[in-house]
């Protein structure tokens, strides 16, 4: 079974950057889709950012043109830059790939 371990999670002040890497334990060149979703407290998992095999992106209204994912296959990873972060955006974000299921998560805090 692979798994996902995501990465890079953290406490920052709004108006700051994050990183998030999403390690996977299979080869990734082949996933045909691959996604950050996140939950905040009390609220359902949405979907944060998605990317297919072809490199096509999808976000979610509200991080565009602030956040962009992106992958590495040659180490197996999977990426979210996050930019101009707010406090909306804390939650617990998550790496998925429809054949593999969902990472641990990790913790994102913006606050000041």
């Amino acid at each position: 079974q692979v798994q996902l371990m995501e990465s890079g999670g953290g406490l920052v002040q709004p108006g700051g950057s994050l990183t998030l890497s999403c390690a996977a334990s299979g080869d990734i060149s082949t996933v045909n889709a691959m996604g950050w979703y996140r939950q905040a407290p009390g609220k359902e998992r949405e979907l944060v950012a998605g990317q297919t095999i072809g490199g096509q992106t999808t976000y979610h209204d509200s991080v565009k043109g602030r956040f962009t994912i992106s992958r590495d296959n040659a180490r197996n990873t999977l990426y979210l830059q996050m930019n101009n972060l707010k406090p909306e955006d804390t939650a617990v974000y998550y790496c998925t790939a429809p054949a593999w299921g969902w990472g641990q998560g990790t913790q994102v805090t913006v606050s000041s």
